[in-house]
């Protein structure tokens, strides 16, 4: 029951942070233009890569839907320096995260997250723009389709079928993509809080930074975490002693690597460039938690006095275990996603039986989130012959009608950087 306690503590405390984010997601994918960001960062200079950073910043997109965006821009032209820095920039922060890590973290943490991401997205995409060979633009796979272009329909709807589209997005997808990260985020933290010692950084690490910094970085590299799961995880670690460059690192390395990216953006960006990749991201990061230790040092400023109450081991304040309105609209929804996701699982299970028996039925391998599902479906739709596509993100499985070659369907998925098994 105290571990239980201690979980729902952080959640009520990231509550209102987090419901407020997610109400600024719905704002913000009404008013960007996704076809207006391809337009910018298609070119293979300078000002394309801090153009593509300054839009990565704010965007939404979880550590997983970030890896099909991202492959699907460079697919219709955008450069290689220009998708590394919208991979190292876009999942480290998002208006949702950096409210929630405000509500937690405090403001000076909620400030440098975001400019931090924003400068380590450009040198990032300098350090591929010189690694690199020249490329000129690339010409779209299938020319006749062009993911980030608004639909036709789209254009010409009235404004209330578009703010229904965007909240539905923010408050249903968006949530799917990450209610699990969050949950597991949130049981992680709790148990950091509840069975590690208070005194865990002096007693194991000495006292020394350094070999602690590499510890997170072994431990958070193949980790599947985004953004804003990561917020109590860094929180707890602080807690417990670390220092302020530690968290940040965890907040970095967690949300831009994981075991599961890396083997797409390998075959996207190849060997070379992933390799550039990892090493920009983990230097950086060591260099940016460094810059927010002198910070908070040369400030004179207690990290611990800026995570709200909870740095003031108030674990055990009523009006915190019983929680606020805030609190059980995300509890439900997040409840209510991961029922969805149950569902959508057992379709998928369903699916599966038939796998070798009905014809159009296939596994696809590296969907992880909604933004995996949009995009292998505006893949197929672009197939010849295709007339009928269902995507299950749980079941890893692809449904498909019209009179098409199965090899066209094969080009589709792989050329997006997933792996297509067949019947």
């Amino acid at each position: 029951m105290n571990l239980l306690k201690e979980i729902w503590i952080v959640f009520n405390e990231m509550a209102p942070y987090l419901l407020l984010g997610i109400f600024f997601v719905a704002i913000l994918d009404l008013f960007v233009s996704k076809k207006l960001i391809l337009k910018q960062i298609s070119r293979n200079n300078i000002s394309s890569i801090i153009k593509t950073a300054l839009f990565g910043v704010p965007l939404p997109l979880c550590s997983c839907g970030v890896i099909p965006t991202s492959v699907y821009l460079e697919k219709n032209g955008a450069s290689k320096p220009s998708v590394v820095s919208f991979l190292i920039s876009t999942p480290q922060t998002g208006i949702d995260s950096i409210i929630a890590t405000y509500g937690l973290l405090g403001p000076i943490f909620a400030f440098f997250r975001p400019v931090a991401a924003f400068v380590m997205g450009i040198i990032g995409g300098i350090v591929t723009l010189f690694v690199q060979k020249n490329e000129g633009r690339k010409t779209p796979i299938f020319p006749n389709f062009n993911p980030i272009e608004i639909d036709s329909n789209e254009k010409g709807k009235k404004i209330l079928p578009r703010v229904t589209k965007s909240f539905r997005y923010a408050f249903f997808d968006f949530i799917d993509d990450i209610s699990t990260q969050f949950v597991i985020g949130l049981i992680i933290a709790g148990a950091i809080s509840y069975f590690v010692p208070e005194d865990f950084f002096s007693s194991v690490f000495r006292g020394n930074e350094i070999l602690a910094i590499f510890s997170v970085v072994i431990f958070s590299i193949p980790m599947y975490v985004c953004a804003t799961a990561s917020i109590p995880i860094a929180l707890t670690l602080m807690m417990k002693g670390f220092s302020p460059a530690v968290a940040y690192v965890f907040l970095v390395t967690g949300p831009v690597t994981n075991a599961a990216s890396l083997s797409i953006l390998s075959k996207v960006l190849g060997k070379k460039l992933l390799a550039v990749y990892v090493v920009v991201v983990v230097t950086l990061s060591i260099i940016f938690g460094q810059i927010l230790n002198w910070i908070f040092w040369t400030l004179e400023i207690d990290p611990h006095s800026q995570m709200n109450h909870l740095s003031m081991h108030s674990h055990g304040a009523e009006s915190t275990f019983f929680g606020t309105i805030p609190t059980y609209i995300l509890l439900i929804l997040i409840l209510v996603s991961l029922i969805r996701k149950l569902n959508s699982r057992r379709k998928g299970w369903k699916m599966r039986n038939t796998l070798n028996k009905t014809a159009g039925i296939y596994k696809v391998e590296g969907m992880t989130c909604n933004h995996c599902v949009m995009n292998v479906e505006k893949s197929l739709r672009a197939v010849e012959g295709v007339t009928y596509v269902e995507v299950n993100l749980s079941g890893g499985l692809v449904k498909i009608e019209g009179n098409y070659k199965l090899e066209d369907v094969r080009k589709a998925i792989e050329s997006i950087g997933y792996k297509f098994i067949g019947e």
